[in-house]
């Protein structure tokens, strides 16, 4: 399945999506979990999520491990 719950985006994705957005930041995901790092990728390509990532982007030096330059 592509999503959470099944095979359309819903709200179990709008919530996981920012918990894996930082996760990765702070222990990078390992490629043995390559069915979560395309999960989190197609997260990411959402054009909800892309607005929400760049609308944050002036924040990122509040982040308390510093902020990576990808994503």
């Amino acid at each position: 399945r592509a999503w959470a719950a099944g095979d359309v985006f819903t709200l179990a994705d709008c919530a996981a999506a920012p918990a894996l957005f930082y996760a990765d930041w702070v222990h990078p995901i390992d490629d043995r979990f390559a069915v979560l790092k395309a999960y989190r990728a197609r997260a990411l390509a959402r054009p909800a999520v892309v607005r929400c990532v760049e609308e944050a982007r002036p924040y990122r030096h509040y982040f308390p491990l510093g902020a990576p330059d990808r994503d």
